[in-house]
């Protein structure tokens, strides 16, 4: 037996204008509204939450961050004393 994909419904008040604006893109893709709406608010969705969890860097800025992982500088003089400091806490772990 196939599994069956859970649905809800999404209910919300849009204005005359806004919904000619969807139903005439709708017809302009052949598709009906709701999936065209579907379709436009996923791909709104997967792009915020992508800005949000990826970090974009120039080649420039990659090169930078990959020489200092590969070749960090050595630890600055209040590093050392944050290490020995937690050394001393947790009892040399």
């Amino acid at each position: 037996m196939a599994a069956s994909a859970s649905t809800t419904h999404l209910d919300t008040p849009i204005g005359a204008d806004l919904y000619a604006m969807l139903k005439r893109a709708a017809e302009i893709r052949g598709v009906a509204m709701t999936d065209f709406v579907v379709a436009a608010v996923q791909d709104a969705a997967q792009r915020t939450i992508a800005e949000a969890e990826v970090i974009r860097l120039s080649v420039a800025d990659s090169e930078r961050f990959a020489e200092a992982i590969l070749s960090p500088p050595p630890p600055s003089p209040a590093l050392e004393r944050a290490f020995a400091r937690r050394r001393q806490l947790l009892g040399g772990a």
